[in-house]
């Protein structure tokens, strides 16, 4: 190897700028090996490594951290309490109805009001429980949208001899209010908000009375919330 390893491995310079050296070197010695002639060119080169060592760079502060956790607090028993979820239910008996559309809102909440004061926000959730009669939210203010809409229930489903039902065993009506009822459904959701149904301006919660001689209807109301 050349140069001699002896002349390299006491300096503290990286192994890439040690082969660097030697090419250096190198060219050096064969340049001025005629004038100095091959032993002073030898003799010379040590001189070229004689310089003092690099000092190795300054050595940074250690920072010890000085972040520390937060510690959670526990919520007090009253506020836990006063968040936890609660119900109540009531079972809301309608009149009977002639048939039609009937906006039963005010039936409704008088039978329900102490209950759902009771409640920051939360769900109302209504179920009727009969298969020829429905539930329905629409138009509460102008009563020719309920006429408007037994008109097309009317139509858009047959009644009479000449429909194509079998099931006729409870009247003419029965099987068409079956029908009706299954297109508007039988329950519905509504959200609660400081005590009170959160209904927009214009709408209304209808019970659809699809028979011709109607017995009073029950609606199971479920509150839950906070």
């Amino acid at each position: 190897m050349w140069p001699p390893k002896a002349w390299l491995s006491g300096l503290p310079i990286p192994f890439c700028l040690r082969i660097s050296a030697c090419c250096i070197l190198t060219a050096i010695i064969i340049k001025y090996s005629d004038s100095l002639g091959f032993r002073g060119a030898m003799q010379a080169a040590p001189a070229l490594f004689s310089a003092k060592p690099l000092a190795p760079p300054p050595a940074f502060p250690r920072v010890r951290s000085q972040y520390k956790p937060a510690v959670s607090v526990p919520s007090t028993i009253s506020t836990s309490e006063s968040m936890a979820a609660k119900w109540a239910q009531k079972t809301v008996v309608i009149p009977p109805q002639r048939r039609g559309c009937h906006l039963v809102t005010s039936k409704i909440t008088r039978e329900i009001e102490q209950d759902l004061s009771g409640f920051k926000c939360g769900l109302a959730h209504f179920f009727l429980q009969h298969t020829s009669a429905s539930l329905t939210i629409n138009e509460n203010y102008d009563s020719d949208v309920q006429d408007d809409t037994e008109t097309f229930l009317n139509r858009i489903v047959p009644e009479g001899r000449s429909a194509p039902w079998k099931h006729t065993i409870e009247g003419p009506d029965d099987m068409p209010a079956h029908i009706k009822s299954s297109m508007f459904g039988c329950a519905l959701t509504i959200p609660i908000t400081d005590g009170r149904l959160n209904m927009g301006t214009w709408q209304g919660i209808w019970l659809c009375e699809h028979r011709d001689h109607a017995t009073p209807r029950k609606i199971v109301v479920t509150l839950n919330g906070i």
